[in-house]
């Protein structure tokens, strides 16, 4: 029979496995909207908006685990920070593939048009985005409080990019009207790319917040 620690320990070690699958998940979600993005490609969209509920199903275990484990062995200190930082990562990181979807489905909405402009800068964040996401759930398996204060400079970078996204689709709304719905429908690409580096900031703070205690704001 189990001891207590051991099961409490397997019951971590779920866990943190889960997390680590939902973080490749998400970040093939952000991956493939993106391309489905650039070749304006709605199979493959539809395809991806489909997937979502798998990663619904991984965060729905998670809950059951990590209640179970409190309910049952009654874990303190860091051990039951382990186990509130795996529900707060894990509603992240369904968000990010939730945005992942958003994305898809710009792309069903911009079936049978050519792009009004070849896609630099949201190409762009996407790769930062993507960089984070991974060093997120890397700085939460290594418990490594440096590269999850990454997140917050990393963060800035996409900020920046986002802003001269919205300058340069104003500039072509502007000169040609008729660019206007489809430059609204990229504009909401780069909210939710922006919107993704938020959630992988977020898990940064978790990650501190495991390790030290406290939980910073690396939003600000």
């Amino acid at each position: 029979m189990m001891t207590k620690r051991r099961e409490l320990d397997h019951g971590l070690e779920e866990l943190n496995e889960m997390i680590v699958e939902m973080g490749r998940r998400v970040e093939t979600a952000l991956t493939q909207s993106m391309q489905a993005l650039e070749k304006v490609d709605v199979t493959a969209a539809k395809r991806l908006i489909l997937e979502d509920k798998e990663l619904n199903m991984i965060e729905e275990k998670i809950s059951e685990i990590g209640s179970r484990l409190i309910a049952t062995q009654q874990p303190v200190a860091k051990d039951l920070r382990r186990i509130l930082v795996a529900f707060k990562i894990a509603s992240d990181l369904e968000r990010m593939g939730d945005l992942a979807v958003d994305i898809a489905k710009v792309v069903v909405r911009l079936e049978g048009q050519s792009l009004i402009k070849p896609l630099i800068d949201l190409p762009r964040m996407s790769q930062i985005v993507q960089m984070m996401t991974y060093e997120s759930i890397q700085s939460y398996v290594q418990e490594n409080v440096n590269m999850a204060y990454k997140m917050a400079k990393d963060d800035d970078l996409v900020d920046a990019l986002y802003a001269q996204i919205i300058r340069e689709l104003l500039t072509i709304m502007m000169e040609d009207p008729r660019t206007i719905s489809q430059a609204n429908l990229l504009s909401f690409v780069g909210r939710y790319i922006e919107r993704f580096a938020d959630h992988a900031t977020n898990i940064g703070e978790s990650v501190v917040y495991l390790v030290t205690g406290s939980r910073p704001d690396l939003n600000a």
